[in-house]
Formats: C-alpha cells, structure tokens, sequence
C-alpha cells in the first residue's frame, strides 16, 4: 500500500513542510524588503531556502523547506521510474526514467546557492521527459490526460519565458500555478494510467 502511494505520500508531506515553511518566514520580498511574512502573490518559493530572509532576519523557514523538497524530488523521481515502465518504447522509457528522475536531483540542488543553474538543469530535464510522456499520452486514447499534458508544457514553458525575461511583476504567482499544475498533472498520470494503454503506441 505504501509503495503503490509513494508519489502522493510523498507530494502530501513535501507540501505540509513547505506550508509550514511559508508559515514561519520572517519577511521581505523583492517588491518589498520590509514586509512581513510570507506573500503568495510577491514571494517566491526560493526565498524559503535562504540562510537569511530578504528583510536581513535570520530564515527558520530554510529547514522545513529543504525537508519539502527532499520529499518532493523524492516523490517525482518515483514517478518518473514507476512512468517509464508503462512505455514500450524502451529508448523513450530510458529518457523517462533518466532524465526524469535524474533532474530531480538538480531539482533539491535549487535549495543550494547554486539556485539559477540547478533551476536551469532540473527544468530542462524534467521539461525533455514531459515531453515524451506527452507524446505517448497524445497517442493513446487518455483524453483528459492530454489535454492537462499540454496545459501543463505551456504553463511551464511560459513561466520560464518569464523568469528569463525577467519579468518579475506576476512571476511569484506564476510559479505557485506551475507548481500546482504540475503535481496535478503527475497525480493523474500516476493514478489513471496503466501499461495498457500504451502498449500498441510505437
């Protein structure tokens, strides 16, 4: 039983320490250094994992969020090993399990100074195996599923569009919706998918 809801054990405990986190924050964003606690709308998840908060106090939130991620790239880099084994193709299923699983360690790595590189690697990665499970989803007869496949490539994409283009104004608010989006999305690949339906897809 533990192991069949690893992924959503796993996303439901990341998510409570990184609530507790947002919880915790002392202050201060890049809108406003001196505000207090922390702003959905004006902060952004990395703030969390800094030794101090913006408004110079020292970060308790920093422990509880870095246990969030641990939990998170954890949980998706079991499903990108669990996915990879429903795909017949194996040169497909190898870039799944590899890729996928693989960026989730850069993904943690985004907690370390290292933040816009690791960010850079994780999400190339992590984009290149949602890409291929996309292209399988869209082959199959997984209606509902493809369309949140889609969704959630141009969310993502455009979010790193604005990050790269340094548009900051309504980025904070765009990371939450990719974020949600995403774990959407690998819930419901993780549960209303089988090899099956995928088995006549070359």
């Amino acid at each position: 039983m533990f192991k069949k809801h690893f992924v959503l054990i796993g996303i439901i405990v990341a998510l409570l320490l990184l609530l507790i986190a947002t919880l915790v924050y002392p202050g201060g964003s890049l809108s406003n250094k001196n505000a207090v606690g922390f702003d959905w709308s004006k902060n952004f998840i990395s703030n969390l994992f800094a030794e101090k908060a913006v408004n110079g106090l020292d970060n308790p939130a920093r422990l509880w969020a870095d246990g969030g991620m641990i939990f998170l790239a954890l949980s998706f880099a079991t499903f990108f090993i669990a996915f990879s084994q429903k795909i017949p193709v194996k040169s497909a299923s190898m870039i799944i399990r590899y890729l996928g699983a693989g960026g989730m360690v850069f993904m943690f790595l985004i907690v370390t100074p290292l933040h816009d590189i690791m960010i850079t690697i994780a999400s190339t990665m992590f984009l290149v195996s949602l890409f291929y499970i996309t292209v399988f989803v869209l082959k199959s007869k997984l209606t509902l599923l493809k369309y949140l496949c889609v969704f959630g490539l141009l969310i993502f994409y455009y979010t790193l569009y604005l990050y790269g283009s340094g548009s900051y104004d309504i980025l904070p608010i765009m990371q939450k919706v990719t974020f949600i989006s995403t774990i959407v999305l690998i819930l419901g690949l993780t549960y209303f998918t089988k090899k099956e339906d995928f088995e006549q897809i070359q």
